[in-house]
């Protein structure tokens, strides 16, 4: 039998996903499956890509995203695609777009404004609300083209608000009929493909006004009752973020346990490390040692790099900020801003200030000793006689002149890294020992969220970039590394149909240039809906990114090629078609 290819990727180093040792050969697609790996490929195929010298990966898969709007209102899912990331889960932390009512739009608006610094006006001009309950959601998603798949999680708080309305806003206590219904809309989004359940806990996830999010302090007992509806269609994950900042790490994995030991079905949660003193991660990470002996699946999420903020005049949030002076000015655009921000008196002024209370983001600003000029090439892991305290210190000034000065280098385009966590005692050492843990998952990068805060669903070439290639001390193996960005993402969320190169898996491909893969500096972009404002964050060395079969860019640049579909529900493997000879 005539063994034909729609696309043939010659020659390449093939790393499978799998963490097995790379080896040469050719990578075979047909459709949206792969029908073969490895060998030299004898058929026909209707395009080839010379791989020779580069490396061929699975597409990775991002569990962690907010692209919930930009999914709607966007064909292209960026940052993300740009980094090989072939499939994004929506949903997360508990926040989304549906279900809502029509009433519900205002509420639910303020919510991510705030808990994911996405701008009001952006998602008035950007959201249609052509759907109510969550299964419409889901059909509005899949009538919409895009480059990447998308997976969803069945986010809390908007289930929360179109069950008890105003009552959920309150964070009043849900009463058994309100658990009753939750659960029944849980099913129902499960049978129409949710991936999940999703929810937040966390102290500082507030509206724009500072008020809690609607599922802060939601008891235990409410979340059992709600991932029943996992239990009973043994299918689905639960994520959470844990207040553990503010509480106990001890407290909060007893809750994440207790729901988990409940539901029968897996869990993810957010780790974050502290950048001083002990290392208290450990006490949930004992947790979750425990809770595998007893045979439950819990999986620390965490981000490979330092957690933290990019500040800017430009963006969200910067050390002044929250000063009397700025305010008038705050809302103005850059160009408008700089002849004030230029002004000798303005500046002297600004300086004296101290910020007034305001969004909790936005307060931690003037942690000097964890905060870095932030340049190109981006540096995310500067050495501490870098920080703003540092530099003042070396330089005999405030840490607020120094910061000030930074923020006016490149034209006032100058940026600052706060490394708010994830940077124990100034270095990623211990960040090393958690992402190699074969328990811990990586995500968080957020992308479609923070819009002009946060950048980091780029982890994917820091990763490859950084851990593997350029690190001075202990790095990773491309193979490992390539396991943790497809395959162990990909088997947590259950789509078991993608993250490895096998016959059979969905034809979800990377051809990378490893010796040229390069990081670029995140740039801030006026492309959101109403002119809205974002951080990108580019790459060079993605010689093509491939969904479901059809590439989708080349050469770090977007084809115009729409594959991305709506994955609903856990996903199996396929079988290799049968006209396909079989050669693997």
């Amino acid at each position: 039998m005539t063994t034909k290819a729609d696309l043939l990727i010659r020659g390449g180093l093939i790393v499978d996903g799998t963490g097995a040792e790379p080896n040469v050969g050719d990578v075979a697609l047909l459709g949206d499956r792969i029908v073969q790996v490895g060998g030299s490929f004898t058929g026909t195929a209707a395009e080839t890509i010379d791989a020779s010298g580069l490396v061929v990966t699975p597409g990775f898969v991002d569990i962690h995203t907010h692209y919930d709007g930009q999914a709607i209102w966007s064909d292209t899912l960026s940052p993300s695609s740009s980094h090989g990331v072939t499939t994004v889960v929506l949903g997360n932390c508990g926040v989304g777009f549906a279900p809502c009512r029509k009433q519900d739009h205002e509420a639910l608006i303020r919510l991510m404004e705030g808990v994911e610094d996405i701008p009001g006006v952006v998602m008035a001009e950007g959201l249609p609300w052509d759907w109510e309950t969550f299964p419409q959601y889901l059909d509005a998603l899949a009538a919409r083209q895009r480059d990447i798949d998308v997976a969803c999680l069945l986010p809390h708080s908007p289930l929360r608000v179109w069950v008890m309305g105003e009552r959920a806003i309150a964070r009043e206590e849900a009463t058994d009929a309100d658990l009753a219904a939750m659960r029944d809309i849980a099913r129902e989004a499960l049978e129409a493909g949710a991936i999940g359940f999703a929810t937040s806990r966390l102290n500082i996830h507030r509206t724009k006004a500072g008020e809690l999010i609607p599922t802060f302090g939601a008891d235990t007992h409410e979340l059992v009752v709600i991932t029943e509806a996992l239990k009973d269609a043994g299918t689905g994950v639960f994520q959470a973020v844990l207040d553990a900042p503010f509480q106990s790490w001890d407290e909060e994995m007893a809750r994440l346990v207790e729901v988990t030991r409940a539901s029968g079905r897996p869990s993810t949660f957010t780790v974050g490390l502290v950048n001083s003193g002990p290392r208290n991660w450990e006490e949930a990470l004992a947790r979750v040692d425990e809770a595998r002996a007893e045979g439950m699946e819990i999986w620390p999420q965490i981000l490979p790099r330092p957690i933290g903020l990019i500040s800017g005049w430009a963006l969200s949030t910067h050390p002044f900020c929250l000063c009397p002076s700025y305010q008038p000015i705050a809302g103005l655009p850059l160009e408008e801003q700089l002849p004030h921000l230029a002004d000798p008196a303005f500046r002297a002024r600004l300086l004296s200030e101290m910020p007034q209370p305001g969004h909790p983001l936005a307060m931690l600003t003037r942690i000097w000793d964890w905060m870095f000029p932030f340049g190109d090439p981006p540096q995310y892991e500067p050495s501490s006689d870098q920080s703003i305290a540092a530099l003042a210190r070396a330089q005999g000034r405030t840490c607020e002149e120094v910061a000030y000065d930074v923020l006016m280098e490149r034209g006032g385009n100058g940026m600052i890294l706060n490394t708010l966590g994830n940077f124990h005692e100034g270095k990623l050492d211990a960040l090393l020992e958690l992402v190699r843990r074969p328990d811990t998952v990586i995500g968080l990068g957020d992308g479609g969220a923070h819009y002009a805060a946060i950048c980091d669903a780029s982890y994917p070439t820091f990763m490859l970039t950084y851990w593997v290639r350029d690190r001075a001390g202990e790095r990773m193996s491309l193979a490992e590394t390539v396991e943790m960005l497809a395959a162990r993402p990909a088997k947590v969320m259950g789509l078991e149909d993608r993250g490895v190169l096998r016959a059979g898996m969905k034809a979800d491909v990377n051809v990378i240039d490893m010796a040229a893969l390069e990081l670029h500096a995140p740039v801030v972009r006026h492309d959101l809906p109403g002119g809205g404002r974002r951080l990108d964050q580019t790459a060079k060395g993605y010689v093509a990114t491939v969904v479901s079969g059809k590439v989708i860019r080349r050469d770090d640049q977007p084809t115009g090629t729409l594959p991305g579909k709506v994955v609903r529900g856990a996903r199996k493997v396929h079988a290799v078609p049968e006209k396909v000879a079989a050669t693997t």
